[in-house]
């Protein structure tokens, strides 16, 4: 019985991300945090040359086409088992991707900043990820105001996944995102958690992305961010009770470990937990 999670592994390739930059950004590291980000339970791996941090600098193509696909080219000979996704705005880059073997297209603007992703999306019949976020990120902060933000974030991304399946995307292959630290303040990202059930509810498998996020630091006093894990594994662990299925994670063994615990409450009586949800994309 496939299991009632997975794990994405964060596989940050860039200078400037907000908690590992710099980190593995020599295509060799990376490829060896991902090895161990699958040895840990990741059954994704997403790989991403530019920092979505709130006010990181934009970085162009052709950077990014060079940080990011020898990275998923050797992930894909390395752990063959792993979905390979490519986390980035940019038709070229996902093409280049794709090209070497990921599968799934994470666009941070649900597929909406580069008008060429979609037909990339299509002719790759890749998985994608469609995410809520108002502005880039170098806006986005000063973008957070919102009617009702759960409403507002379903309606949004409602809308976006009646323009993929009308281009060619079949349902079952698109994945959805609230963007939790997106455009969104602390207040924000808690309703969204508190009420995201609501968001499940539109249908496709729903993506979390809170790990070591500032709302985070700010709750527990933490302020270096690799000491939030406590504040991520609660956040995943309420999300996979509300019906959240793909959680995007750096810290992926302990995050793994206490969903595998959480599932036997939440979904009992599957005994292959966190082992194959993603397999095949």
């Amino acid at each position: 019985m496939p299991a009632p999670f997975a794990v994405m592994g964060i596989v940050n390739v860039t200078p400037d991300s907000f908690s590992d930059g710099g980190e593995w950004f020599d295509t060799d590291a990376a490829v060896r945090h991902g090895i161990e980000l699958a040895a840990a339970g990741a059954t994704i791996l997403d790989v991403g040359g530019e920092s979505t941090r709130p006010g990181a600098p934009a970085v162009d193509a052709e950077e990014e086409l060079r940080r990011v696909v020898p990275v998923v080219a050797g992930l894909v000979a390395a752990v063959p088992g792993a979905v390979l996704s490519v986390d980035t705005t940019k038709a070229s880059v996902a093409r280049a991707s794709l090209e070497a073997g990921a599968t799934y297209v994470n666009d941070v603007s649900a597929l909406r900043s580069d008008p060429g992703m979609l037909g990339v999306v299509v002719e790759h019949g890749a998985r994608c990820c469609l995410m809520h976020m108002q502005g880039d990120p170098r806006t986005m902060q000063s973008q957070a105001r919102y009617d009702d933000v759960v409403d507002d974030v379903r309606a949004f991304l409602e809308g976006r996944i009646e323009v993929a399946v009308a281009a060619g995307v079949p349902l079952e292959r698109i994945d959805v995102d609230p963007g939790i630290g997106f455009a969104k303040t602390q207040d924000h990202n808690l309703e969204l958690l508190r009420r995201l059930d609501e968001i499940v509810a539109i249908g496709p498998r729903v993506v979390v992305g809170t790990s070591r996020k500032s709302f985070l630091g700010r709750l527990t006093g933490r302020d270096d961010p690799r000491q939030r894990l406590a504040g991520t594994i609660a956040t995943n662990v309420l999300a996979l009770a509300s019906g959240a299925r793909v959680f995007r994670v750096h810290d992926v063994g302990a995050v793994h470990d206490a969903l595998a615990v959480a599932a036997h409450v939440v979904a009992p009586g599957r005994e292959d937990t966190g082992a194959s949800v993603a397999r095949h994309g």
